[in-house]
């Protein structure tokens, strides 16, 4: 077994809800269990690229935090070692600072890291691990869209939000006879979209993995006022195919494309909300917390047995671990064929296919 005395903890990508769960675990289990020293590496691998920002977790550090959304160690989507961004006489340079990160990590005591982020940060953990750094990764995607693990945390929180707000846009579509369409995140795969629509009782669900067509969904508005429902919900995830659309897409943009054309196909006045990063806010639910809560304490574990370059997951109710490479080699996308959306369709949801 290795020696271990001391361990950092980061967290990278975009925040979620349940970081703190995952921080506050590792944190108590790597001091009660294993009297180890925790340093927090602050805002992603930018922490070990300027290791004076460092500072040490301890049991008081992490009081309270359970609850809290967000990350007490901040994170950036930036800060890539591998091609790390200076501007030198007003020219933007890429530069592999790796071997300082790794010399800076040694500094600061770090036996191994827990690094707690998704696909990208985890593809950058895994080839600091390649060079020498002791590494550990933690899923972390509100998208749910890692393939090596079941569910991720942070999921749960994001879809309870998407569904109170199509809840709540619900009465108001009803009040007014209107066509509403909510966008959500889910930029490569429709989870959110899919089990918010179908929780809130939306009618039409538009995800990345199922091409449609406005006129389909055109025909089932006016086929729903053809039944007496004059109104009808739109749920769409951010990362649609827009193919008659050949313009960058951005946030927002999606969805006030649909509801404009939707609007000129039916006749019928539509209004769009756009969650946006209201998704991944607030306090983590009760499952997110504990799934938090196991993979905190799982990473530290996966240390003291030397599992490095490899990834705490949750298979058939069980936290395992997987190598990181093979983590993200397979991104999890929704099954156009699979149960969910054939029991979204039994109910009549449309799909726009």
């Amino acid at each position: 077994m290795p020696s271990i005395r001391c361990i950092g903890i980061s967290t990278g990508g975009g925040d979620a809800p349940g970081l703190n769960a995952v921080i506050r675990a590792a944190v108590k289990s790597a001091i009660l269990k294993y009297n180890w020293k925790v340093i927090g590496i602050p805002d992603g691998f930018d922490g070990l690229i300027y290791p004076e920002r460092a500072r040490e977790l301890t049991l008081q550090t992490v009081s309270g935090i359970l609850p809290r959304g967000g990350t007490i160690l901040g994170t950036t989507n930036r800060g890539n070692p591998f091609e790390y961004i200076t501007t030198e006489n007003g020219v933007e340079l890429k530069r592999d600072i790796s071997e300082q990160v790794i010399e800076n990590a040694k500094k600061l005591g770090l036996d191994a890291v827990i690094t707690i982020g998704g696909d990208g940060s985890q593809t950058i953990a895994l080839e600091l691990f390649r060079k020498g750094l002791n590494v550990v990764g933690v899923p972390k995607t509100i998208d749910n869209d890692l393939g090596a693990t079941e569910i991720t945390f942070g999921f749960d929180t994001a879809l309870t939000t998407a569904t109170d707000a199509v809840d709540k846009i619900h009465t108001t579509a009803e009040a007014h006879h209107r066509i509403m369409v909510v966008e959500v995140m889910g930029r490569d795969a429709g989870w959110i979209a899919l089990e918010a629509g179908m929780a809130g009782g939306a009618h039409v669900i538009l995800i990345p993995e199922i091409p449609f067509s406005v006129q389909a969904v055109c025909d089932h508005v006016k086929q729903r006022e053809e039944q007496g429902k004059p109104f009808t919900i739109i749920v769409v995830a951010e990362g649609v195919k827009l193919q008659q659309w050949k313009e960058q897409r951005r946030t927002g943009s999606v969805a006030n494309r649909i509801g404009d054309a939707v609007a000129d196909g039916t006749g019928k006045e539509v209004r769009v909300s756009v969650l946006g990063h209201i998704q991944r806010g607030g306090s983590p639910t009760p499952f997110d917390r504990i799934l938090g809560t196991r993979f905190g304490v799982a990473a530290v574990d996966l240390i003291a047995e030397g599992g490095f370059g490899k990834m705490v997951c949750l298979r058939h109710e069980r936290i395992e671990a997987v190598d990181i490479a093979q983590a993200i080699h397979h991104l999890k996308r929704v099954d156009p064929g699979g149960e969910l959306v054939q029991a979204a369709r039994s109910i009549g949801i449309c799909f726009g296919d």
